[in-house]
């Protein structure tokens, strides 16, 4: 994919949320391949161990020869760790294992928390958006994230403990903004995994936007097959299965998505 031109925005997006199981990954790959099938440049940036968002999209990372990992640790460039993806218009700096062990290596390092932002600041200017799926966790990975990010989308899935850890994350957003990255906002809360054959879920959503009133999006993702499905095939789920209904959900959360900056 050709990105030589210097007219894009470069916004870049932390997917966050310390609670495992919530849509995260699911969403950082989606909203990437959907942003993507609207022709906007997209680099999604996996900084999870877990990798989950490289095999999401069909990469293998025990066949990587560079990774995230390598950018952090100054070993080579993000331009020279960044491949294509099988989706025009949507490219990856994909993750690798040895990501568990940045943490550790990173602790003595000048600037640590701003290793990420320094490394995709070099990128802006060939993306309309940069996606970071982060760790399950509020460790220095995530922080990394905060830091480079110019806003947050918090998945939060319709499930019973849905709040549990939500406080935490706000009160960890609003110190890196106080502290580290003063200019860093809430896009806001992305309801997930919603299952309309039960009244759990259909409460769950009801307290979530009264408490969080003016911060969660319209859109609504659903609990849908096709779109757990999707990761396995290596696929984001417009690919797998277009007219599924999560497929449907994600390409309406990018449509409002696009809004906030329009």
């Amino acid at each position: 994919m050709e990105q030589t031109t210097n007219n894009r925005n470069g916004r870049v997006i932390a997917i966050a949320n310390q609670k495992g199981g919530v849509g995260k990954t699911t969403t950082a790959v989606n909203l990437g391949a959907s942003l993507a099938a609207a022709e906007k440049t997209v680099l999604l940036v996996d900084v999870d161990a877990q990798a989950n968002a490289t095999s999401g999209i069909g990469v293998d990372s025990n066949e990587l020869k560079l990774s995230a990992y390598e950018v952090l640790i100054g070993e080579c460039s993000p331009a020279e760790a960044v491949i294509p993806s099988a989706l025009d218009y949507l490219d990856i700096l994909p993750a690798h294992r040895d990501l568990a062990g940045a943490e550790v290596e990173l602790v003595d390092a000048t600037q640590r928390e701003r290793r990420l932002g320094n490394a995709l600041d070099a990128l802006r200017d060939r993306y309309h958006f940069i996606i970071i799926d982060c760790p399950p966790s509020l460790g220095l990975l995530t922080l990394n994230a905060l830091c480079a990010a110019d806003s947050v989308v918090v998945p939060l899935q319709c499930e019973y403990y849905a709040l549990e850890g939500l406080s935490r994350l706000l009160e960890t957003i609003g110190i890196i903004r106080q502290e580290l990255n003063p200019t860093l906002e809430m896009d806001g809360i992305l309801l997930t995994m919603h299952d309309t054959r039960t009244s759990l879920s259909t409460q769950v959503a009801s307290e979530v936007r009264k408490n969080f009133d003016g911060r969660v999006f319209d859109t609504v993702i659903p609990r849908n097959v096709r779109l757990s499905e999707s990761p396995s095939f290596g696929k984001p789920v417009i690919l797998y299965d277009v007219r599924s209904s999560g497929a449907k959900g994600y390409l309406e959360f990018a449509r409002e998505f696009m809004e906030l900056g329009s």
